[in-house]
């Protein structure tokens, strides 16, 4: 079965409009089988086109065969779908196929804390993550301010109860689809999703959150990991699901502490750990270097 990489990716144009080789990336999933790499690499030299990048995957849990691409190929969209469309009848595969370094149009779900939103607008604008933010949604107010400096519309919506939740959820789908939105990322926004929009964005909707052991609930976590004199704090990224922070996990980072960190330099340690800890896996979904195993995740670093 031969698939856009996301369904809005069919709005944009061809990248192509003359025989300049154009940087594809192409992703395949299908029931592990023998011959598809043949196959593949058959529709690949179909469409001219030299593969720059190739990595691969059988997974024994599931039966499953993961594959990325790289290739230069002078030929457009269409013409390279052709080309791979008899090997996704042939293997029942989804084959998606995208543009390297395509900015991917980013909603970002926020609160009060900002160094994830940062991270991301700070190096989207440094030309070291391939995202577009054409908004920025959040609870609260706060972090207006540091969204204007990096000339990223705000919005806030206030959420304090129950009717109040609902209209922000139905305010993030309407956005999602007003900007064509492919991925959403929960930068430290503290509120806890339905199940209605977990269903809605899944696949879609990554989140980040500290990691300790034991795991830490409730306020202060920090305060609390100080009182139990944690030796390693940390984050991870993961996929939303309605299982709270049990989504299949993208990437975790951690880091050493001692008796010497008060309370407030952990939460310092902690928000570098959770900056670099979503970028790191925005960066790999960006580059479509994630595909879904059941409840985990393939990563093609």
């Amino acid at each position: 079965m031969l698939t856009k990489h996301r369904a809005r990716r069919a709005r944009y144009p061809d990248p192509v409009t003359d025989p300049t080789p154009t940087h594809w990336t192409l992703t395949l999933v299908c029931d592990d089988q023998p011959g598809i790499v043949h196959a593949v690499s058959g529709a690949v030299v179909a469409a001219d086109g030299n593969i720059t990048e190739s990595q691969q995957f059988s997974s024994a849990d599931t039966n499953t065969f993961f594959m990325r691409l790289q290739v230069m190929a002078p030929v457009d969209r269409a013409t390279f779908e052709a080309a791979l469309a008899p090997v996704a009848a042939r293997y029942d595969a989804r084959v998606q196929l995208d543009v390297v370094g395509r900015p991917l149009r980013t909603l970002v779900l926020v609160s009060k804390a900002g160094h994830c939103l940062n991270d991301l607008l700070y190096r989207q604008r440094g030309g070291q993550l391939p995202i577009e933010v054409p908004l920025v949604l959040s609870n609260h107010p706060d972090l207006s301010e540091l969204a204007s400096f990096y000339s990223v519309p705000f919005e806030h919506r206030p959420v304090t109860d129950a009717d109040s939740k609902a209209a922000m959820e139905r305010r993030v789908l309407e956005a999602v689809e007003e900007h064509d939105i492919e991925l959403v990322v929960l930068a430290r926004y503290m509120q806890i999703l339905s199940p209605e929009l977990c269903a809605a964005l899944q696949g879609r909707a990554v989140n980040i959150h500290h990691s300790f052991l034991p795991g830490f609930k409730g306020a202060n976590p920090y305060r609390q990991a100080h009182a139990r004199g944690v030796k390693l704090i940390g984050a991870t990224a993961h996929f939303v699901t309605s299982d709270l922070d049990e989504g299949p996990i993208i990437e975790q980072n951690v880091v050493r502490v001692d008796h010497t960190k008060d309370p407030a330099e952990l939460v310092s340690i902690g928000q570098d750990e959770e900056s670099r800890t979503l970028t790191q896996a925005v960066r790999w979904i960006a580059e479509d270097r994630v595909l879904l195993d059941g409840a985990r995740t393939i990563i093609f670093k």
